[in-house]
């Protein structure tokens, strides 16, 4: 049995990893902010882990709450968006929403987590997007969401050398029906979910520091 630890379960693609990894047989640690999104994990059977990623007082008793825990799968999948274009500024408001959510809580989680992840030799998998690579940006919309999952795949293509001995990716689950992507996407959670875990299962250390598709393509560009 492994260990698997999704940061940001309550709800949407962090909450289905949940429940496939539970199918699967495996050991689920997961966190969610509030007690209604802990009791829907607890429901389903993993261990809840109270966490907010946006507060880095709450993000530093990581590494203390997981007291040690061998990591074979460590996600961060939580993230939010803002959706206007570059001709609107965004408020300093919604860019630390952004930001602190998308980019500092995983950079602050990693050094919380990742002893676990190489004691394992386990893998560290961020939650980005297809919308995060630069070398193909076909429009401005939601363009602080961009900017904030291109510098959280730039966290991960530098932190990976400073753990060897884990597996550091970043994942895009493609357009899929959840709050954020809504439900005329054309990918269904369970499929985008049953995708990203296959590529988990399937990597090398050649993929290491790279951004992956749900259907397992390598992106060929940031």
């Amino acid at each position: 049995m492994n260990t698997v630890l999704v940061i940001g379960a309550s709800r949407g693609i962090g909450l289905e990893f949940v429940h496939q990894y539970l199918e699967a047989g495996e050991r689920v640690i997961a966190t969610a902010r509030d007690e209604a999104g802990l009791e829907r994990l607890r429901a389903l059977g993993a261990e809840p882990l109270r966490l907010d990623v946006a507060d880095p007082a709450s993000v530093s008793g990581l590494a203390w709450a997981l007291d040690g825990e061998e990591l074979n799968v460590a996600l961060y999948v939580a993230g939010v968006i803002e959706r206007p274009d570059a001709l609107t500024p965004p408020t300093r408001e919604a860019f630390d929403r952004v930001m602190h959510t998308n980019v500092l809580g995983a950079m602050q989680a990693m050094p919380q987590v990742m002893p676990g992840v190489e004691a394992a030799s386990g893998v560290w998998g961020v939650l980005s997007s297809a919308m995060s690579q630069i070398g193909a940006v076909p429009a401005s919309n939601a363009w602080l969401y961009r900017v904030s999952k291109a510098a959280l795949n730039m966290a991960v293509a530098s932190a990976r050398h400073s753990y060897p001995k884990a597996t550091c990716v970043a994942l895009d689950p493609g357009w899929v029906q959840t709050d954020m992507g809504g439900q005329t996407a054309p990918v269904t959670v369970e499929d985008s979910v049953s995708g990203l875990r296959r590529v988990l299962q399937s990597l090398t250390r050649e993929d290491n520091g790279r951004l992956i598709h749900h259907d397992g393509r390598r992106a060929a560009t940031w």
